[in-house]
C-alpha cells in the first residue's frame, strides 16, 4: 500500500536552517500553486542551493539590491527573478533573516492540476517535461515577479504553499555542479536531485552568451 503524501504545511523552522541542509531536504516535498484556473501541485525533484555572500554564484553575493531584497528577509518566502529578458525563476529563501541564502527550484513532477499547467506549456511533448527546468517550472505554475515576497509558510488562502509531501531517502539523493554557473561559483556540487527521476533536467555547463554579429 502506497502512503499518500503528507499535506501538512512546512513550518518556517524548516527553512530557518543552513541552505545546504534545506536544499536536499526539499526533494519530494509538495509545492501548491493556486492559480485562477485551479490548484497545481508539484513534487520537487531537483533544486540548487545558493549561499548568499559566501557564494559567487548567488544574486546576493555583492550585497542587497531592490532586485534581491526578499532574499535578505525572513525564511520561507518566495524569491522570483526575471532572467535573459524572457523567463522567471522561483526560489525559496532559507537561513536566518539577513543571511540571503535560497534554493532555486529547478524541476518537479506535476501531480495535480496538470491540465492547468499544460495551457502554459504548450511546447511540452509529455507531462514529465511540464516543469523540467527552472524556467519551465515557473511557466507551468504561472509564477512571475508579482509573487516575489510571497510567504510560502502561511495557512489558508495563499498563492503558494510548501507541504511536507514524502521526503526522499538519502540514498536516492544525488548531487553535482550547478547548471550554467560560471567562475568560482561553478565548482560547488550544490545541485541536488532524485536519482533516475524522469523530470530532472539535464546538466549543462556554463556557456558564455554571445552577442549576434
Amino acid at each position: 500500500m502506497i502512503t499518500p503524501p503528507d499535506r501538512t504545511p512546512l513550518p518556517r523552522e524548516f527553512f530557518d536552517r543552513p541552505v545546504l541542509e534545506v536544499a536536499p531536504d526539499l526533494l519530494g516535498r509538495l509545492l501548491i500553486r493556486t492559480t485562477p484556473d485551479g490548484p497545481i501541485a508539484l513534487r520537487l525533484t531537483e533544486v540548487e542551493a545558493y549561499d548568499g555572500p559566501n557564494d559567487p554564484g548567488s544574486h546576493a553575493y555583492r550585497g542587497r539590491t531592490p532586485r534581491n531584497d526578499v532574499m535578505f528577509g525572513p525564511p520561507g518566502h518566495v524569491y522570483v527573478y526575471f532572467t535573459y529578458g524572457m523567463w522567471h525563476c522561483m526560489n525559496l529563501v532559507c537561513g536566518p533573516e539577513g543571511t540571503a541564502s535560497g534554493v532555486l527550484l529547478r524541476a518537479g513532477e506535476i501531480v495535480e492540476g496538470a491540465e492547468f499547467a499544460r495551457k502554459r506549456r504548450l511546447s511540452a511533448r509529455h507531462d514529465k517535461e511540464l516543469a523540467k527546468g527552472p524556467a519551465r517550472l515557473a511557466t507551468a505554475l504561472d509564477v512571475d515577479r508579482s509573487l516575489d515576497g510571497t510567504d510560502a509558510c502561511t495557512h489558508g488562502d495563499t498563492p503558494i504553499r510548501v507541504l511536507a509531501g514524502t521526503p526522499v531517502p538519502p540514498e536516492q539523493v544525488r548531487s553535482g555542479p550547478r547548471t550554467g554557473v560560471s567562475g568560482d561559483g561553478g565548482v560547488h556540487p550544490w545541485r541536488f536531485w532524485i536519482a533516475d527521476d524522469p523530470t530532472v533536467s539535464p546538466y549543462r555547463a556554463h556557456a558564455p552568451r554571445r552577442r549576434p554579429r
